[in-house]
């Protein structure tokens, strides 16, 4: 389990201005396969360390976290991995309703959700509305998602707009795209960690992290603890992050 004596990470990441982390959560599959395990035993195990590592969010008061669980992707994988991971999602939703209320967690699904059968959509919409006014942790889940997906989805609602006459083409900007985003009400994201060692963004928030550091581990998720968490929040807080600018002693 984490720890819970956090208080050296709360002060570095309210000193830094950390406030949104997102993971790429990989590798559950190959972690069951060097087990000699069916992948869904992966899946499982990664749902554990999700738990800690929303614990160690929690504890650091840290302000979002966003996991990519389910990518608009996903659905091409065998059927009956697909069916486990929903029934992983609806065990979660039901076994975890009581620990966000207890932790103040406030639980937000991005993603086209529709594609789930509507008992994974009742559930989902009765979580959140459930931990809607909870004002700790915004726990961020990506369920069919695609950062592509959300781009259009975000143009086709300005377009919207703009047909009924309540925007002006002229005021388009970048602030006025962002604001018909999934994470429209979120603060940017500072730092993206992917585990399972492959270097890619694999379409995930791919307009929020524009500016974004970046963490690439090669622990499977199944074995993400509080060490690795650390270590990247350690690696963020040693960059100079210039947005474009110049450093500090080049002006």
């Amino acid at each position: 389990m984490f720890c819970n004596s956090s208080l050296k990470y709360k002060k570095k990441i309210e000193e830094n201005n950390l406030h949104h982390i997102a993971i790429i959560m990989d590798g559950n599959g190959r972690w069951a396969n060097k087990k000699g395990k069916i992948r869904i035993l992966g899946h499982k195990a990664g749902f554990k360390a999700v738990k800690k590592t929303v614990k160690f969010a929690v504890l650091n008061n840290l302000k979002i976290l966003t996991l990519y669980a389910f990518s608009s992707e996903n659905w091409s994988r065998p059927l009956f991995e697909v069916q486990s991971l929903i029934k992983l999602f609806l065990f979660a939703l039901d076994s975890e309703i009581e620990n966000l209320k207890k932790f103040n967690i406030r639980l937000k699904i991005i993603g086209d959700i529709t594609h789930f059968d509507k008992k994974l959509q009742h559930n989902i919409n009765t979580v959140e509305k459930i931990t809607v006014k909870n004002k700790g942790l915004i726990l961020n889940i990506a369920l069919n998602y695609g950062g592509r997906w959300d781009i259009i989805q975000s143009v086709k609602k300005i377009i919207n707009q703009v047909q009924k006459g309540s925007l002006n083409i002229e005021e388009i900007s970048e602030h006025t795209f962002t604001k018909f985003l999934s994470t429209s009400e979120l603060l940017p994201v500072d730092l993206v960690i992917r585990t399972g060692g492959e270097k890619r963004i694999s379409n995930f928030l791919l307009w929020q992290i524009a500016y974004s550091e970046l963490y690439f581990t090669d622990v499977l998720w199944p074995d993400f603890n509080q060490y690795i968490f650390q270590d990247a929040i350690d690696s963020f807080i040693s960059r100079e992050r210039r947005f474009g600018g110049l450093k500090k002693h080049d002006k």
